[in-house]
């Protein structure tokens, strides 16, 4: 049986056998019975979503919405066990955190200058200027993601 008669047995067009053929579903030199089972096999295959239809492949759809569901399940566990945080969280935990360090060094060269006789001007004002140079550089610190990606942590989860 040709092709082109199979496709008006089964009532479509001989590209889509000819692609069944190429495909493998079909094969070269089989009987039309044959190709009628293994057409029909396919139809079943691709009716339960385990077979590929043209453009539109249902099996991998379905692969990948699975995925994205189990990524987002996996997530919410993350966050229940409290593995990860919200950026935005870790951004206003870091600012709080910034806050009380400025504070202590800032009050440094005041208890130095209170609690020390011995202590010169010049050795405050380099102190001071120290202070300075660190909450500078801190601040320029950016959150880059991209440099965090594939950090794990230590052994306590640190």
């Amino acid at each position: 049986m040709t092709q082109t008669q199979f496709a008006e047995l089964v009532g479509v067009s001989q590209q889509a056998i000819s692609s069944l053929v190429g495909r493998g579903v079909l094969n070269s030199g089989d009987t039309g019975a044959v190709w009628l089972k293994h057409y029909c096999e396919n139809l079943r295959e691709q009716a339960a979503g385990r077979a590929s239809m043209g453009d539109l492949d249902l099996v991998q759809e379905r692969a990948r919405l699975a995925k994205e569901q189990a990524d987002r399940v996996e997530m919410q566990n993350q966050l229940a066990r409290k593995e990860v945080a919200p950026v935005n969280l870790i951004e206003l935990v870091l600012a709080d955190v910034a806050r009380k360090i400025i504070s202590e060094l800032d009050a440094i060269p005041v208890e130095l200058k209170r609690n020390s006789k011995s202590i010169s001007s010049e050795d405050l004002q380099y102190i001071s200027n120290e202070i300075v140079k660190a909450r500078n550089k801190a601040a320029q610190i950016e959150l880059n993601l991209d440099d965090l990606n594939g950090y794990v942590g230590d052994s306590q989860g640190d």
